[in-house]
């Protein structure tokens, strides 16, 4: 069975964010895809900050990216580039971490103002950690997540088709990847 950790790099619980990756998991379950998480705001702010690689944490949340077949690097907006505690996480990643690995990126941010903030902040750090097959990625606007007055979320259709596609092709390719190393 193939396998996807989710990165999600936001620092606020119940964001935005957390919707679209809500979606993402359904999208991936449906298609039998195992999904696991390191939720960056979760881990220790301490061993983040110190850049504690022997940290548990730190050492667990690896080892899920270790063994992922593809990772989805989710994060809000802010300042023109993704999160700092999303930065700190991939600080600690090994250095060829992502070597091998099928990378979709999921931004959510205010404005169209910064939608080429995957390709000028995250894809360098990115390749910087041995990723070579990083996908377009999803960037979308916070207007696109609305709250409802439930505390949910409602998503847009568009974003909905998009995040469909960008999912759909995330699969096919990972499982293209797989099937040829079993060959």
């Amino acid at each position: 069975m193939a396998k996807v950790t989710v990165i999600n790099g936001t620092p606020t619980p119940g964001s935005r964010l957390t919707a679209i990756i809500a979606l993402a998991e359904e999208l991936l379950a449906q298609e039998g895809i195992e999904v696991n998480h390191v939720n960056v705001g979760e881990l220790p702010p301490e061993d983040l900050i110190h850049t504690k690689f022997e940290s548990e944490a730190i050492v667990k949340a690896n080892a899920l990216v270790a063994e992922a077949d593809a990772v989805i690097v989710a994060s809000p907006v802010y300042k023109a580039s993704y999160t700092g505690v999303l930065k700190t996480f991939l600080d600690l990643v090994p250095q060829k971490g992502l070597a091998g690995k099928i990378i979709l990126p999921l931004f959510i941010g205010g404005s169209l103002a910064h939608l080429l903030s995957i390709d000028y902040s995250l894809k360098p750090v990115l390749s910087a950690l041995g990723a070579r097959h990083i996908l377009g990625g999803v960037y979308t606007i916070d207007s696109q997540v609305a709250r409802t007055e439930q505390g949910g979320f409602d998503i847009a259709e568009e974003l909905q088709a998009r995040l469909q596609d960008n999912i759909q092709e995330l699969v096919q390719e990972t499982k293209r990847r797989i099937a040829s190393a079993d060959v």
